[in-house]
């Protein structure tokens, strides 16, 4: 059962989630949706804490829900989510998506929207325990779905993944494109998770939005992904493990972007949508490598390894359809994302030693 940790502000009445304020300048104002109450899974990790900061700071009510799973170091989640829990409109529930009664305690409370992040990610991890990966990642959405449904909440964003697309050699890649190849459990655990979403729309009349993810990065990246375990590799003066040729390629996109995504999503959506959020410029695994480095000051120590079973050869979104549903493009392209990330991690660094930055 899940652990509540409960705040005292007053709740406030539930809104519409309508854009009340029609256009503004030839384009959609943003997003006008002041003293609603989100639920948020996952709401610990990388992107989660991110976005419940954001929710906070515009004036809504947040309940959050997370395991604190020890995938990496769970101390790094408490950092991660420390601001949140001094904040009187913060609600946090220790709890894992498959516990039904953590769910419940979550989502109880007149919740207008839920943001479903919590998942088991990681593409390699998923090939050596597939069965833990479908049980979080299907069971658990099934679970904070259902759960929706009962208490009556109207509105979902769920958070799935440019892996759907597998080795797609159409680019860049459309919502239009097939997705019936994933190459790895975790895809296809993802691509799951849309389907299911799609009957609860369907049977349910749920207004869902499933977002495809395109590489995420930024400030509290988890230590497994390339960016961040590069650069702290880099800035010890150890070498990086770089599978395949170099070649292969990612369209990365700043976690700040994917968060502006997210709660235009959660405003917009009306019916079933599937809208991909990436920066739409692929850089190449050396490529990042090397402008990486730059960023950090340092030269690059290389160990060349085979291609990885499940790594997808590149991705790239076509983001057209997020332009014209929901007025979204990244704002911050790869260079100033990897300065902004090397200031934080220069900053958490000194911080974790007691030295100056």
């Amino acid at each position: 059962m899940g652990r509540e940790e409960r705040f005292d502000g007053a709740s406030s009445p539930r809104q519409s989630l309508e854009t009340r304020n029609g256009r503004w300048g030839g384009r959609r104002r943003p997003p006008d949706t002041m003293g609603l109450s989100f639920a948020v899974t996952g709401a610990a990790g990388f992107i989660g804490s991110h976005l419940v900061e954001r929710l906070l700071r515009d004036g809504h009510r947040v309940v959050g829900i997370d395991s604190f799973d020890t995938f990496y170091d769970p101390r790094l989640k408490e950092a991660n989510l420390a601001p949140a829990l001094s904040h009187a409109s913060f609600r946090l529930v220790r709890g894992d998506i498959r516990d039904e009664s953590a769910v419940e305690a979550a989502l109880s409370g007149g919740v207008d929207v839920v943001v479903h992040l919590a998942a088991r990610a990681g593409v390699r991890p998923s090939i050596q325990d597939p069965l833990l990966y479908a049980a979080v990642n299907v069971d658990g959405t099934t679970r904070v779905l259902e759960a929706a449904r009962r208490l009556g909440i109207p509105r979902c964003v769920l958070a799935s993944s440019s892996s759907v697309y597998g080795n797609n050699v159409k680019v860049p890649f459309s919502e239009e494109d097939p997705v019936e190849h994933p190459i790895s459990p975790y895809a296809a655990t993802k691509r799951a998770g849309e389907l299911i979403a799609h009957s609860y729309h369907h049977l349910f009349g749920m207004d869902v939005a499933c977002l495809r993810l395109f590489t995420v990065f930024g400030p509290r990246q988890r230590p497994d992904l390339a960016i961040r375990k590069f650069a702290t590799l880099m800035v010890e003066g150890r070498e990086i493990e770089l599978y395949g040729d170099g070649s292969s390629a990612r369209d990365y996109t700043y976690v700040d972007d994917i968060v502006e995504g997210v709660i235009r999503a959660a405003d917009r959506v009306r019916g079933f949508r599937i809208w991909n959020l990436g920066g739409s410029h692929p850089a190449s695994l050396a490529d990042l490598v090397g402008r990486l480095a730059a960023a950090l000051g340092v030269e690059a120590k290389i160990k060349r390894l085979p291609a990885q079973p499940g790594d997808v050869e590149r991705t790239w979104a076509d983001i057209s359809r997020a332009a014209r549903d929901l007025d979204w493009s990244p704002q911050v392209d790869l260079d100033r994302g990897l300065a902004r990330f090397v200031r934080w991690l220069r900053e958490a660094r000194s911080q974790a030693s007691g030295a100056p930055p």
